[in-house]
This record gives structure tokens, C-alpha cells and sequence, in this order.
């Protein structure tokens, strides 16, 4: 009996939609598996097939763990949840899978359990695999890329911050945080201009507006406020920053440089220019009058015994021979400036012990002025290498200078501290202080805030120079109205 052309005709509908699902299941670019109840591979996509090395003959009525290797199976708990899909007739969440194929290097795979139903029930379950081995590959790269450059940011000695496009901090880097004593928290979604001095505020404000305008990279020294109040000089370089090329303006990059140690070093630089030039001038000035101050005083005494009236004498000669021992004090300390005493002279000194001598010669004084007089001393020796009499001239002078700072009476405390590589001596006073606009001067030769007549204006320079020839350095800070701290730093035995 010859089957019916309705027959026929269904017959051919069927494989053309068996070769159709084929197709399709081809054409797919991940990984299909159809698993059914007994789970048993009922089909197998190509790219499955490819993937894994695997033909339809030794895949399609084999078993899972015919497939899969079973430690694969057991980590992703896969035939469990192929069960509960049957049981629930619901899709699992997708999962991550390292698989690796007999022969193949591993792969990642992104899967999910689909239940695949007729009338009702859950015939079978289809697995699909895509595997994403390339872009977890891509995105550990890009992820290390970006640890790297986080890293970099971080590591920079540079203050480095960005904000957005509204002046808003956004990140705030580890340098930022030491230099501002500011910890990205505090500063997260402010302002930038509110860490900046006040005079430079309205300045950054059309900055960023010319920034985020479209401007190009602005530069200037805008000071930064610590946390403690005090300012920083930083070389700022703001930038506007672009996600690309197409892209508006984002936000603004500014990278910063503490230009503390590079005052320092100027103003260093400054000084001993200085005192080269005057070690010139000094040697000059004594070769040129000493001569002359010779005969003048030798006159002076000669004037004594002339046929003049005696008291108009002895009245022209004190004066003649007081101004030539104040034009001799006057050279010697600048020879002392000039040509300081050679390093063969230099012993071991007790600097605790130079200390208290040297405060004991002012004590009498300072009770007269009602000044009190603290000190914090180590209680074992402290030794330098130096020359006594010259380093108990610059306490000496500093001292004196506290007391003529406190007029009314006030405290002068003297510390002493030692570490691995240097002792520093602190003179502080609670005297009236030193203008802004002279502190940067103190240290110059012929410099003085005395009355005319008393003060040469050599003291502090002699210091400077004293201290230097011992390898030293010594720095001032003071405030208007409530008094100045010398602090020395000179090299330990």
C-alpha cells in the first residue's frame, strides 16, 4: 500500500523543519546541548561540536559525564541543577565555567539551563555555553591596566587630583593627602578652591571656567591651606580631561609640586651668594682702613699731651678712641665672617654642658627683664665636633635677641633634641615676633630692626656663617605678636 500524498506531504514538512532547527542551531554562535530527562544528549549544535573536538557520533545518546569531565560536573553541581530545571520547569541563573576540552587549552564559559517544554511538561533542558575566554581575557588586562595606572597615581610624589567638570574633587592622591593632611574623605565632592588661600580662590574659580569651557592646560602657584591652617606653596598644571577625542570635556586633571624644599634651597643658594660677596667686601674693608684706624688711634693718644687745655683734650681723644674701637669691633667681626676658623681647630664639644654655661650668663639679666627661662635638655651628653667659643657666640646672640624681643617680660624656652644623624638646638621666645615681609632678611649682613647706633646688623649673619662652617644649618619661624623660634641643626659624633 503506497502512503497517501497527505503523508507525503507531512513527512517533508518534517524534515524540512528538522533541517531547519539544524540550521538554526548552526547558525547559533554559542554552545547548544539538548539534554533530556534520563540526561542524555538528544542534539548537539556545531559550535559545541567544534569547540570541543567532539563528533555527532560520540555525543549525541551519550550521558553527561560522558561529555563532561566529571570533576566538572561535581565543582559546577551541573546534573544538580539540571534536576531541579526538570522539577521546577523554571531556568537557572547564569554561572561561570573553566572548562577544558581533552586536547584544548581551558576556556571560560558563561552558562544557563533553559527548560525546553511540550504541553506542559519538561521534555528536556537546553544548556547554553558562550564562551567569553577572550573577553575575561580582555577584562583582567584592562582591570591590571588600570591597577597599574591607579598604582602610578598613587606612587607619585606629585600631588595628583582630579574633579569634575563643576570643580568637584573626585580623587585625591596619597601625596595630596600627606601634603594637605587632608584624607580623601574630607574632600570627596568639594570644592578644589576651598583647600586654596584666599587670595588665590577667585583666581582658580575662571580657571576651571576657562577649563571647562574648552580652554587649554593653565599653569600658576596657587597656595595650598593644610589642615592645620598653614599655607604650601605649590606649582599647579591643571588640565581638562576627555574620555576621547569626540568626547566634551569631563572634568579637570590639576597636578601639583611643593615648591617648600625649592624655596629652601633658593633661598640657601640666596645666602650663600651673599655671604661670598661679602667675605670679598670684608677682606677689602679690612685691608683698606685698618691703616688708617692705626695711626687715627695713635694720634688719639698723642692728643693727650698736647699744649690744648686739658679737658677739651681728654674730651676729643675719648671720642676719637671710641670710634675707632667700635670701627675695629666692626672689622674683626667681619674678618670672623670672612675667613671663619679652619676645621683643624675644631674638637669634640659637650653641647649640654656649652648649653648651660652659656644660659648662665644671661640669667641675671633675663631676672631683671622678668623673662623666665625654661629648658629641656637630654640627660645623656650630646657631642658635636666644633669649635666652643664660636657656637657659644651664636647661642649667645640668640639669647640676647629673645631678650630684646621681650621688652615687657615673656618666657624663653630652650630645647634639645638628638636623633641618629643630627641634634637640633630650638630658641623660642613668646617676644613681639618678626614681620612676614623681613623674615626672609634677618640673616643678611647689616640687617637690623635695632635703633640706629645699636645694632650692627652683623649678629645673626656671623651666626649663619658660624653655623654653616660646622656643617650645620639654622632656620627661623616666627609669627607678629607672639614670638619666633630659631631652631639649629648640626651633624652629631
Amino acid at each position: 500500500m503506497e502512503p497517501s500524498e497527505f503523508e507525503v506531504s507531512s513527512n517533508s514538512r518534517a524534515e524540512w523543519y528538522e533541517k531547519l532547527y539544524a540550521m538554526l542551531l548552526d547558525g547559533i554562535p554559542s554552545s547548544v546541548l539538548l539534554i533530556d530527562r534520563d540526561l542524555r544528549i538528544v542534539s548537539a549544535n556545531r559550535n559545541f561540536l567544534i569547540k570541543n573536538r567532539r563528533s555527532i557520533t560520540n555525543t549525541i545518546g551519550r550521558r553527561l559525564e560522558e561529555v563532561f569531565p566529571t570533576i566538572i560536573l561535581d565543582n559546577m553541581d551541573i546534573t544538580g541543577r539540571l534536576r531541579q530545571v526538570f522539577e521546577r520547569n523554571q531556568p537557572t541563573l547564569g554561572e561561570r565555567m573553566i572548562y577544558r576540552a581533552p586536547g584544548v587549552p581551558s576556556r571560560i564559559y558563561y552558562y544557563r539551563i533553559l527548560p525546553f517544554c511540550w504541553q506542559g511538561m519538561v521534555e528536556s533542558a537546553m544548556l547554553l555555553m558562550e564562551d567569553v575566554t577572550d573577553q575575561e581575557r580582555l577584562s583582567q588586562e584592562v582591570r591590571q591596566a588600570e591597577r597599574h595606572l591607579a598604582s602610578v597615581v598613587e606612587c607619585a610624589s606629585d600631588i595628583v587630583l582630579s574633579t569634575g567638570s563643576d570643580g568637584k574633587i573626585l580623587t585625591w592622591n596619597l601625596a595630596a593627602a600627606k601634603v594637605s593632611g587632608y584624607a580623601f574623605e574630607e574632600v570627596r565632592w568639594r570644592f578644589f578652591y576651598e583647600f586654596c588661600a584666599a587670595e588665590h580662590q577667585e583666581e582658580l574659580k575662571r580657571v576651571f571656567a576657562e577649563l571647562k569651557g574648552g580652554g587649554d592646560t593653565r599653569m600658576g602657584e596657587w597656595d595650598l591651606i593644610r589642615k592645620d591652617g598653614t599655607p604650601v606653596q605649590v606649582s599647579w598644571v591643571c588640565s581638562p580631561m576627555k574620555i576621547d577625542q569626540q568626547a566634551q570635556d569631563e572634568g579637570i586633571v590639576a597636578v601639583g609640586r611643593d615648591l617648600t624644599e625649592r624655596r629652601k634651597l633658593e633661598m640657601q643658594l640666596i645666602h650663600s651668594q651673599k655671604l661670598a660677596a661679602l667675605g670679598v667686601m670684608a677682606g677689602g674693608i679690612a685691608h683698606e682702613i685698618r691703616n688708617p684706624l692705626a695711626i687715627s688711634s695713635s694720634s688719639a693718644q698723642f692728643l693727650m699731651d698736647d699744649d690744648i687745655p686739658p679737658e677739651f683734650r681728654r674730651e676729643c681723644a675719648e671720642k676719637i678712641h671710641l670710634g675707632i674701637q667700635r670701627a675695629s669691633t666692626i672689622i674683626e667681626n667681619l674678618l670672623r665672617f670672612a675667613r671663619p676658623s679652619a676645621k683643624a681647630e675644631m674638637g669634640e664639644i659637650e653641647l649640654t654642658a656649652l648649653l648651660d654655661e652659656t644660659a648662665e650668663l644671661i640669667v641675671n639679666q633675663a631676672r631683671i627683664q622678668k623673662i623666665e627661662l625654661t629648658a629641656r635638655l637630654p640627660e645623656k651628653p650630646v657631642r658635636v665636633r666644633g669649635v666652643a667659643s664660636l657656637l657659644q657666640q651664636v647661642f649667645m646672640n640668640l639669647f640676647l635677641n629673645a631678650l630684646d624681643a621681650m621688652p615687657d617680660g615673656g618666657t624663653v624656652t630652650l630645647t634639645v633634641e638628638e636623633t641618629l644623624s643630627e641634634v637640633l638646638i630650638r630658641i623660642a621666645d613668646t617676644g613681639h615676633g618678626i614681620a612676614k615681609v623681613e623674615i626672609d632678611k634677618i640673616f643678611d649682613p647689616f640687617y637690623t630692626r635695632s635703633p640706629a647706633g645699636k645694632g650692627t646688623g652683623l649678629g645673626l649673619s656671623i651666626c649663619y656663617s658660624i653655623v654653616k662652617q660646622h656643617l650645620g644649618s639654622i632656620s627661623v619661624e616666627s609669627v607678629e605678636g607672639v614670638g619666633s623660634a630659631f631652631t639649629i641643626r648640626l651633624p652629631v659624633m
